[in-house]
């Protein structure tokens, strides 16, 4: 089954920082956390966050240590004094737009304004925003309304931020033929028209839209409203259980978008789900070639054959006697790694991929045995190769496995804050970029008798560049799993901006070395043929920074075919 994701799916801005304030919180294991009232409207984020011990509570009495979220929806001045007085520490999770609307009501009815609140009575939002007018306010939902507003003088009208913004158009309109003079502020968050707007999008283009999101979120309901006022066949689904098979099995294409306090995780359930329904037009041989593809890409033969590509494409570079053994020990190495460490660190799978995670408990006794064989294939032909060459990739092997191994012993482990090397902010990539470097460009010159130094800088730092734009590239695709789980990333520390702008400058930093080198006469003219991938590498991460493509296994093959096209380049070249 083709699925036609929305690029707006998922959590908006207000929800991912709230969520990213709550979890950076209780992964520092500092006391008690609570929410007051339910951080967003999503049933599972909320058990999630409850097995974590983040308890939501509606009372403050009795609570006077540990910290408090005040959620993404706000509340009122009152609670907020109320909250304040308790002496808690107080994490601010207020949705910034709805903390605009907030401002904008004070500032109004300040002046003598009444408020008209275009929303949900009884939402959260809106009886957080109640609280911020100075004079009497009224929350009305429909045209008809208006009608029984009072006779006002001066009136401001704002939206409950994730209101139909066709809805409050009509409205709107209402007020302003009842209230010629009354000022109409559209605070509809852009994330919500947008969202709105790409839905509408889908009539003509699929057969059926499914939405994801809690059946108590208002605006996942409102998605599905604005769905079906647009004349497309809709289901509203919380889970990947929900979805109607029977249903869909008669389809070709299906839209998928979901609310703004969906995670990415439910998301990829979902589509996984409707992607392993057969379509109706869809041949067998295709649906079973479709899901070889996401079986390579989940077991890491994918990434394992990347390093094969790139080993031999760097011999090349280094103008190293081209063959085999080394790329084939690089494929083993890099395998083996992958595929054992997943084991050792499955926290993070089951929200980052669950389609990968499900794939490594269903073969895990074979993925176990393939790795393990492949770590004794690697010994045993770096063995044959030379002493130098053996040793060093036992140390590389024992390095890679103590990653995920705790170093610090138990009874004392509270006394520090990172006690396995993947504690250490941003380990992760460095530390597989730098495992690349070792197999790839290091290792394979151990044994030679003349080694030119230069050529072999300017490999290892391609190596390394597509290696860590890899790595890092895929902790962006992850950071909402990784927090659950408490992983420092490098975007979890830094942010994913300004992880971006790292990734940009490495990429044009090694560019500038594989162009400038071959000037030089550090390396041979295949430096500038090397200059294809880490371009087309680039051309991954803006597809991914302006969302032409959403994180999935279509971008990962995308990733990892750039490997492959520098083998792919290498063999091309060497045959001219």
């Amino acid at each position: 089954m083709k699925v036609k994701l929305a690029k707006t799916a998922g959590f908006c801005m207000g929800v991912r920082r709230a969520m990213e304030l709550v979890l950076t919180e209780v992964n520092k294991k500092k006391g008690p956390l609570f929410t007051f009232g339910p951080l967003i409207h999503n049933n599972q984020v909320l058990d999630l966050l409850e097995s974590k011990g983040v308890k939501p509570i509606d009372d403050l009495t009795g609570i006077d240590k540990g910290a408090i979220a005040i959620r993404a929806h706000g509340i009122s001045p009152k609670k907020r004094q109320e909250i304040k007085e308790t002496g808690l520490k107080v994490i601010d999770a207020t949705c910034p737009k709805v903390a605009k609307v907030q401002a904008l009501l004070r500032y109004h009815t300040k002046k003598g304004s009444t408020a008209v609140i275009v929303g949900n009575r009884g939402h959260a939002e809106v009886v957080g925003l109640l609280g911020y007018c100075k004079t009497p306010a009224y929350v009305i939902e429909t045209v008809e309304d208006v009608n029984s507003l009072p006779d006002l003088e001066r009136v401001v009208v704002v939206a409950q931020t994730t209101q139909n913004v066709k809805n409050f158009s009509k409205v709107a309109k209402a007020i302003k033929v009842r209230f010629p003079y009354a000022q109409v502020l559209n605070t509809i968050c852009n994330a919500t028209s947008n969202r709105q707007k790409e839905v509408r999008s889908f009539a003509g283009q699929v057969d059926a839209t499914v939405v994801v999101g809690g059946f108590h979120s208002g605006n996942t309901c409102r998605l599905v409203q604005v769905s079906r006022e647009s004349n497309t066949p809709t289901f509203h689904v919380e889970t990947e259980k929900d979805l109607d098979r029977k249903m869909l099995s008669g389809m070709k294409v299906i839209g998928v978008t979901a609310g703004a306090s969906t995670p990415n995780w439910m998301i990829k359930k979902v589509v996984s789900e409707i992607e392993g329904i057969r379509g109706k037009t869809e041949g067998a041989f295709y649906h079973w070639l479709k899901r070889l593809f996401k079986s390579l890409l989940a077991n890491k033969i994918g990434v394992s054959f990347g390093a094969f590509c790139l080993s031999y494409a760097t011999a090349i570079l280094i103008e190293r006697p081209t063959d085999m053994i080394f790329p084939s020990l690089a494929f083993l190495y890099i395998y083996a790694m992958h595929v054992l460490n997943r084991f050792l660190d499955r926290g993070a799978s089951a929200y980052n991929d669950p389609e990968r995670a499900f794939f490594l408990k269903k073969h895990r006794p074979f993925l176990i045995v393939s790795g393990i064989v492949a770590v004794a294939s690697s010994v045993v032909i770096s063995f044959i190769i030379g002493l130098k060459t053996f040793l060093a990739l036992c140390g590389l092997s024992l390095i890679g496995l103590a990653y995920s191994l705790p170093l610090v012993p138990e009874r004392i482990r509270h006394r520090y804050s990172y006690y396995k090397i993947k504690d250490i902010p941003g380990s992760r990539s460095l530390s597989e970029s730098l495992a690349w470097v070792a197999i790839v460009a290091v290792i394979p010159i151990l044994e030679s008798d003349h080694i030119a130094w230069p050529a072999v800088f300017v490999s290892a730092m391609t190596v390394f560049t597509m290696s860590y734009v890899r790595s890092t590239l895929f902790d962006i695709f992850d950071v909402q799993g990784d927090l659950i789980v408490g992983i420092e990333t490098l975007p979890i520390s830094i942010g994913t901006r300004k992880t971006l702008i790292i990734l940009k400058t490495v990429l044009v930093v090694d560019s500038l070395f594989l162009l400038a080198s071959p000037l030089l006469g550090l390396v041979g003219r295949f430096s500038f043929i090397l200059l294809i991938p880490v371009v087309t590498l680039s051309f991954c991460l803006v597809a991914y920074e302006r969302r032409w493509i959403y994180p999935g296994s279509a971008l990962e093959a995308m990733v990892e075919g750039n490997f492959v096209l520098a083998g792919l380049l290498a063999l091309i070249w060497q045959g001219l």
